[in-house]
């Protein structure tokens, strides 16, 4: 697969690549950088979705916005990252945090990048070591090149519904009983952006809390085939984007993030919901 390693592979080349920590718990938001201090794949570097994969809560921009891309910067070149780096970034989470620093990394433009297959806990099941020891690096000088095409707003999104555009398909992400509005844990509004589709980025991972093969990607991703622009979004940005790698997987061209996603489509109150399966 072109952008999952497994821990064999990064047990073997270890050496060779920066490895990033992304464990994040949203129900215990310090819960992911304690368990980090304690116990982490050998020369792992710690990223906080809160502090470093996301910038402060605004009225608009969603639950988790984009970081500044220069703090992002800042700490990559300060963890001896540069454009020339091997990335493998691991949570334990289905790859959810994970795939978010993927997405951000690929969004500056950096190549290569990989999410770990079943996260830290398939590391630890196959009996590789870990250490509480927080490595130090030489930093290093890091050249984003900006990929804008892979990224949306609200009034793009909000543009593309009112016109009728053809072509393209919204993508909500998030479990079925949110997306058709019979429950909402989270945001203040239930329902859905209006015309967007269901695909549950969960249903990408195994009950092994591994990815699905190609083949099987290709099965849940068909009804998307032949679509010009495929934009993704789920409730706050975050598990978007492992439905993004999936979409990846199987080959499928122009995948843009909405990355406010429904939490900043609810804040602007003119914004129409659905609270049924379109």
């Amino acid at each position: 697969m072109k952008h999952l390693v497994e821990v064999e592979w990064l047990h073997e080349h270890l050496q060779d690549v920066r490895v990033i920590d992304c464990r994040f718990d949203m129900s215990n938001k310090v819960r992911g950088k304690v368990q980090y201090e304690q116990d982490h794949i050998p020369s792992a570097v710690y990223m906080d979705l809160n502090h470093d994969l996301s910038s402060e809560v605004k009225e608009h921009g969603g639950r988790h916005p984009l970081p500044s891309i220069e703090m992002f910067i800042q700490l990559l070149s300060s963890y001896g990252i540069d454009k020339k780096t091997t990335v493998v970034a691991y949570d334990d989470q289905a790859g959810a945090n994970a795939s978010r620093l993927w997405w951000l990394l690929t969004y500056i433009g950096h190549e290569k990048v990989y999410v770990l297959n079943g996260g830290f806990s398939a590391w630890k099941q196959a009996h590789y070591e870990t250490t509480n020891e927080i490595p130090m690096f030489e930093k290093k000088v890091y050249t984003a090149s900006i990929q804008h095409h892979l990224l949306v707003n609200m009034e793009e999104v909000r543009e593309r519904i009112e016109s009728g555009a053809e072509g393209y398909i919204l993508v909500d992400s998030r479990e079925p009983i949110r997306y058709v509005g019979k429950e909402e844990p989270i945001d203040k509004v239930a329902g859905h952006i209006p015309t967007a589709t269901n695909l549950f980025w969960k249903s990408n991972i195994d009950e092994n809390g591994k990815w699905k093969s190609t083949e099987e990607l290709q099965v849940n991703m068909a009804h998307l085939q032949g679509e010009n622009e495929v934009i993704v979004y789920c409730g706050s940005g975050v598990t978007a984007c492992p439905n993004i790698i999936a979409m990846s997987e199987v080959g499928l061209r122009n995948v843009k993030l909405y990355a406010g996603s429904f939490s900043d489509w609810i804040s602007y109150e003119e914004n129409e919901i659905t609270k049924k399966a379109d």
